[in-house]
């Protein structure tokens, strides 16, 4: 008999979130990996109510974020991975841009979004200096780490020459203080808007490249980028636009580029059915609901825009997260 499992579920996948945020919030997971292992003794770590702890904590265990025996608690190895504060692969700071107030009301009125084909005015997440991004920067750059390294790995190697390199909407400024780490000699000019860029100056400091690292502060279409790059970074972006646009802003880029210069670009590529992998694929409806005209582009798209740009080159590089880094040439 059929059954509506996948209906309901997917009706109450808010409480899924609201869980994970609640867990997050009190440090649930990072309890028990310091040894709370009973519902009586992660509330009095977590300075929650019993009940209200034991519920969540076997509500979490229905969603398999946690394992229960005998009255006791265990942490999974995606938890104790990603959501213990213990871990140096923590992610719970991700759930504070995520769950963000201003993007969840984008989803209330999806079927409107539908109909028009994008956000509503009020609601679009590239409107001109969003503070959202201000947040992003702060809560994302942890779930950013491993592609920053691999594309560290692909366009600065083992290199120790010099390298200007170009960091294009750079948020939390990790993929240009990456390079900067790998390479003593790597230059970073990072563009963002000013308040966004605080923060890449933060993290520029905490690595120690602050001497390396410069802003320019202003709207990427707009700002003058100068020329004579070594590498180009854009990371996350592309996405946020239609093709046209992106083409635009690849033509810019290349002309920031010396002859032989490198791109590298990172986000999330369906495969051509456009419904496959998951999370490349789905990415598309958040950008319904949270821009005009965005998408997640196939390798074929991006690859279309760049070679519309003028670029050559062009190749395509799994991570072991979901996301892919297509690179590209200028023709020498």
């Amino acid at each position: 008999m059929t059954s509506p499992d996948i209906v309901f579920d997917t009706l109450f996948a808010y409480q899924r979130s609201a869980a994970l945020k609640s867990a997050i919030d009190l440090e649930v997971f990072t309890a028990i990996d310091d040894g709370a292992l009973t519902a009586e003794a992660i509330a009095v770590r977590s300075g929650a109510s019993e009940r209200g702890t034991r519920i969540l904590c076997d509500y979490l265990t229905v969603a398999g974020l946690l394992k229960k025996s005998d009255g006791t608690y265990q942490l999974t190895p995606e938890s104790a991975a990603f959501l213990s504060k213990r871990s140096p692969t923590y992610l719970g700071t991700t759930a504070t841009f995520l769950l963000l107030p201003e993007l969840k009301r984008n989803f209330d009125d999806l079927t409107a979004a539908v109909r028009r084909g994008g956000v509503s005015a009020a609601g679009n997440t590239v409107a001109d200096e969003n503070p959202i991004w201000v947040e992003f920067a702060r809560a994302m750059a942890p779930m950013m780490m491993p592609a920053a390294h691999a594309i560290a790995d692909l366009v600065a190697g083992s290199s120790t020459g010099p390298l200007r390199v170009l960091d294009v909407a750079a948020g939390h400024g990790m993929f240009g203080i990456t390079v900067a780490q790998r390479n003593p000699r790597a230059e970073i000019t990072a563009v963002d808007w000013a308040p966004v860029l605080t923060v890449a100056q933060e993290n520029a400091r905490l690595a120690g490249v602050q001497d390396r690292h410069r802003t320019l502060p202003g709207d990427a279409f707009k700002v003058d980028f100068g020329a004579g790059f070594d590498v180009a970074l854009v990371t996350n972006f592309l996405h946020h636009f239609d093709q046209a646009t992106c083409t635009k802003l690849l033509q810019k880029l290349h002309a920031a580029l010396k002859p032989g210069g490198r791109l590298a670009i990172l986000e999330f590529v369906p495969n051509p059915d456009r419904v496959s992998p998951p999370v490349p694929a789905g990415f598309s409806l958040t950008m319904l609901a949270g821009t005009p005209h965005g998408d997640a582009y196939t390798f074929a798209e991006l690859r279309q825009q760049l070679e519309d740009a003028g670029f050559a080159n062009i190749s395509r590089h799994a991570l072991p997260t979901p996301e892919t880094v297509v690179l590209a040439e200028t023709p020498k």
